[in-house]
């Protein structure tokens, strides 16, 4: 479905990425992981067109993925969201017909319909009218979740998005992911999570600015591989779960 092919990546006079390529297919649910500054919310927004590539090309469906744009979804990082704009739970949903709608029409009864079936699917039907920053961290990722799924893309991009949720929301997350994964959609995950977490992925990208490892969690998450990608940068906690991984 999407193919990256030797991408690299100046971003800020730094080079964030080298040589990058991978591919993503039907029904996989991919985790992108690896340290602060390895370049993982960068690569996303390459995939999106969002920043401009040096090297390299990116196709979805073998064709430049700029055409194909309408048919990704994309779920920032909450740290990214202005969270005082005043607009309703319902609003940001509707944000999702946009591409499609254009900024002047009205929103078509099937339009609606999207809106409200996403909704419902995340729990969040009752809480529409609600102000996006009235809500919990795990209610607002739920919303933006919405949507993505209001949207009837094939393929979702998350950036963190289990940082600073309830295990409500993330159940509701992880039940909506085996359904779109059911439905051939495919998704990539940037994930700041550890241990057996990681398990949930079918494959793991590990990055640090190259791509070090692409392949199952548990041939990913290898003592080598952590120490190549990781190196001194490991948390306490982190040392004392490799620890215990590896013994």
């Amino acid at each position: 479905m999407l193919e990256v092919q030797n991408l690299s990546v100046n971003y800020r006079s730094v080079q964030a990425l080298e040589n990058v390529q991978f591919k993503l297919h039907p029904g996989e649910l991919v985790g992108l992981i690896g340290p602060n500054g390895a370049g993982k919310s960068t690569l996303l927004k390459a995939l999106l067109g969002l920043i401009p590539v040096n090297d390299g090309q990116i196709l979805f469906h073998e064709h430049p993925v700029r055409r194909l744009r309408h048919r990704i979804a994309y779920v920032p990082q909450r740290s990214q969201i202005d969270w005082d704009y005043p607009i309703t739970a319902w609003n940001v949903v509707m944000m999702a017909q946009t591409p499609s709608l254009g900024w002047f029409r009205s929103p078509s009864p099937s339009a609606q319909r999207r809106a409200l079936e996403a909704l419902d699917r995340v729990e969040m039907l009752q809480l529409r009218n609600r102000q996006i920053g009235e809500l919990s961290g795990g209610q607002q990722q739920r919303v933006f979740l919405a949507r993505a799924l209001a949207q009837e893309a094939d393929l979702f991009f998350f950036d963190e998005p289990f940082t600073g949720i309830d295990r409500k929301t993330e159940a509701i997350m992880l039940r909506v992911f085996d359904e779109l994964k059911s439905l051939g959609k495919t998704l990539l995950v940037c994930s700041h999570e550890w241990g057996d977490a990681l398990r949930r992925y079918d494959r793991l990208l590990l990055l640090n600015r190259q791509l070090l490892a692409n392949d199952h969690p548990d041939q990913v998450m290898t003592l080598e591989n952590i120490q190549r990608a990781y190196g001194s940068n490991l948390t306490p906690a982190q040392r004392a779960e490799e620890a215990f991984l590896f013994c």
